[in-house]
């Protein structure tokens, strides 16, 4: 029998009688946890009282109470008692039974149990870092996701709806206990301890290791207060050291080879937009001059018409970075001491999502889609010149069409992603291989400590809720209390400690479908204000990207891990081939059977009309779309990276000029051709299509996520 094995999140470790949730670990008495294993054996069956007696205390006499203690130990041990029962049930007259799912783990060899303690009291700095996962724990770094469109479609019937955010305490955590074999044999690896190096309020995110290991730099972000800075911890004395003193919104950061200098992207408001919204600033700080006192960043260059992102200091102290011009990305590599860009590497058809850097190798990985629609890793040098390029062979645990963000291993020719709660590692030859972890919380990947020992992991949830607000309480008066007090405009529909979002009222019902990570990824559910049933199971690390119901709310089509799935209230499914990846569902029209999609071809976002039907498609616009819906009387209406308004033309789009300054990342909504949205100022406002009028309707809380 394993000498570990998972209860729900529980963590049970036999060998030292403990149950662990998250990094709190809890010691309990050998019976009772061998009471537990019995049940767990067993799991979803009633055990008598005479059998689990038997089994746990053989040929000794003890009474009924005796069990009822073990009992009583396990269930204040997972968090429940004799009226709450969520694991342990009690079945009168008969027994009891463990209603959960029960994982099991191989043992781990005494060998490498006393390996592990040695390592950790030789060395106390063992840390890791933590991913939000909103959209995008999804990516390796805690930061945003280049590639994702963020926007869902959403309809409302009766009052307005918000999705008002709060953020949890992200942990940053660290893994230790690597075993590595010869690259011939398949990677063992065994956790030495998972340890949180932060336990704030606040949002944290984007770790690395400096080139000494001796710190880890990081972001903080403190919803309250709204401010964002960038800090180190020494992994030594565990102080942390605030870096910079100017607030901004960062990309993650690089060191310089010799650990002098950090550089990292600014993303702010242009000043004057021309082609997009944001512009965006390479940036780099003098690390040990911030580690005495907060420094503010130098200025190296500004990009206002193109996006950059993941920059990464190479050994020849160029920068390479990622540089999208329309929607296409080139890596390009910036000379600090000549102050100019060249390009390093680009696809002639398909788009590369993401690279990383090897100090150790000197060696460039990177992952792309190329005209084929197939996933590829290359392995180029800093140059420019491609050393190997492969296809990658995704294992069935993994989606043909998701997206892999890898970084380099300590081990030759490998490197390591994560999916959410499965880790991989990926060759140079693009074999994926699964590597077994207990993880019970969403992990970006992993990120080396330079003796390669441990490594950091973003590690947590990001927390949303479901709200309702009367549009009867979003009134231009008491506009300052509304902003002052947002608790007194809304109620919480939905709520849990992880995320609930894209809230959609049923057409002409009562229900409402939201999507929630409560039971552990993305999964479609369904309420009607009391109480919340799941509909649909689909596989670990499931994630999903807009969805809309039919017209007769009787089902709704959803954008599961790329490809879309049409569920009915009765958790019955049926999928439409589509042959491309899909980033992002809009609107869905079920009467025709067509749907507004953002898809993925050769690697090129584009905005589509998709026919169900006949699996047909036409592309509308060559411009980023980040939203798009259609009236009822079928005018089509979308927002660029600009966040403005167009709708379709005689002959060119023509842009809502009433509109002009309105958009915003919150969405809009439309009903009965009238268009509603929420500015940058929280107001919320209305557009009839047929009249020509805009309205501004009140405010909105400022804690408000998604319209």
């Amino acid at each position: 029998m394993a000498a570990q094995y998972w209860v729900g999140d529980f963590y049970i470790d036999l060998t030292r009688n403990q149950i662990t949730q998250k990094t709190q670990s809890q010691t309990i008495p050998p019976k009772a946890l061998a009471v537990l294993t019995h049940l767990a054996k067993n799991a979803n069956k009633v055990v008598s009282h005479d059998e689990l007696l038997s089994e746990v205390w053989p040929d000794t006499v003890v009474t009924p109470n005796t069990l009822q203690r073990s009992i009583a130990q396990l269930r204040k041990a997972l968090g429940e008692d004799s009226q709450y029962q969520s694991y342990i049930k009690t079945h009168a007259k008969q027994g009891y039974s463990l209603e959960c799912e029960v994982r099991w783990q191989d043992n781990i060899d005494a060998e490498s149990l006393v390996e592990q303690e040695r390592l950790l009291k030789a060395d106390t700095s063992i840390t890791t870092d933590a991913d939000t996962a909103k959209s995008e724990i999804k990516r390796r770094h805690g930061t945003p996701q280049i590639h994702i469109e963020s926007s869902d479609a959403v309809k409302t019937s009766r009052s307005a709806l918000s999705l008002i955010t709060i953020f949890a305490g992200i942990v940053i955590s660290g893994i230790i206990g690597f075993n590595y074999l010869t690259p011939t044999h398949p990677l063992k690896l065994t956790i030495g301890e998972l340890r949180s190096l932060t336990a704030t309020d606040n949002k944290e995110y984007a770790g690395i290791y400096s080139p000494d290991g001796e710190y880890v730099v990081f972001q903080r972000t403190s919803e309250a207060s709204c401010v964002n800075n960038i800090w180190a911890k020494n992994t030594n004395t565990q102080e942390e050291t605030q870096l910079t003193k100017n607030l901004g919104e960062y990309g993650s950061q690089s060191f310089s080879k010799d650990g002098k200098k950090l550089v990292f992207i600014e993303t702010e408001d242009c000043d004057k937009p021309i082609t997009q919204k944001n512009c965006y600033k390479l940036m780099t700080l003098d690390f040990q001059k911030a580690l005495k006192a907060p420094q503010s960043p130098n200025v190296l260059m500004e990009c206002k018409n193109s996006k950059i992102a993941r920059p990464m200091w190479l050994n020849n102290n160029n920068v390479a970075l990622l540089q999208q011009f329309s929607n296409r990305w080139k890596l390009t590599s910036y000379s600090v001491a000549d102050n100019k860009s060249t390009v390093i590497y680009e696809l002639e058809e398909g788009n590369f999502f993401d690279f990383d850097y090897s100090v150790k190798d000197d060696l460039i990985a990177l992952t792309s889609i190329h005209t084929d629609g197939q996933h590829y890793i290359e392995i180029l040098k800093p140059d420019g010149h491609v050393l190997s390029s492969h296809q990658i062979e995704f294992p069935k645990e993994i989606s043909n069409f998701r997206l892999i963000y890898p970084n380099f291993m300590p081990q030759d020719n490998q490197l390591i992603f994560s999916t959410g709660r499965q880790l991989f590692t990926l060759s140079y030859e693009g074999k994926v291989s699964n590597i077994s972890l207990p993880l019970d919380e969403p992990i970006g990947s992993p990120i080396f400590h330079p003796d390669g020992k441990r490594m950091l992991v973003i590690k947590g949830y990001y927390d949303s809720d479901i709200a309702t607000i009367p549009l009867s309480q979003i009134v231009p008066l008491q506009t300052e209390q509304n902003h002052t007090n947002p608790g007194k405009d809304y109620s919480i529909l939905e709520r849990s400690i992880q995320g609930e979002d894209s809230a959609l009222f049923q057409p002409n019902g009562e229900l409402i479908a939201f999507k929630s990570e409560r039971s552990g990824e993305d999964q479609l559910w369904i309420t009607d204000g009391n109480g919340s049933r799941q509909l649909t199971h689909f596989p670990m690390d499931t994630y999903l990207y807009g969805m809309d119901w039919a017209t007769d709310g009787k089902s709704i089509l959803v954008n599961a891990n790329n490809m879309l799935t049409q569920v009915y209230l009765d958790s019955s499914q049926i999928s439409f081939p589509f042959g491309h990846p899909v980033s992002q569902l809009f609107q869905w029209d079920s009467e025709d059977n067509t749907a507004l999609l953002i898809a993925r071809i050769k690697g090129i976002l584009k905005f589509v009309e998709f026919n169900l039907n006949n699996s047909e498609f036409r592309v509308i616009t060559d411009k980023k779309v980040k939203r798009a819906l259609k009236s009822e009387d079928g005018r089509l209406i979308y927002t660029d990276r600009m966040d403005r308004f167009w709708q379709p033309g005689p002959a060119e789009d023509q842009l809502i000029e009433s509109l002009e300054g309105q958009g915003s990342d919150k969405r809009f909504i439309t009903k009965h051709n009238v268009i509603y949205g929420i500015n940058e100022e929280f107001q919320l406002w209305s557009y009839d299509l047929n009249e020509d009028t805009f309205k501004i309707l009140g405010n909105t809380p400022n804690n408000v996520d998604y319209l």
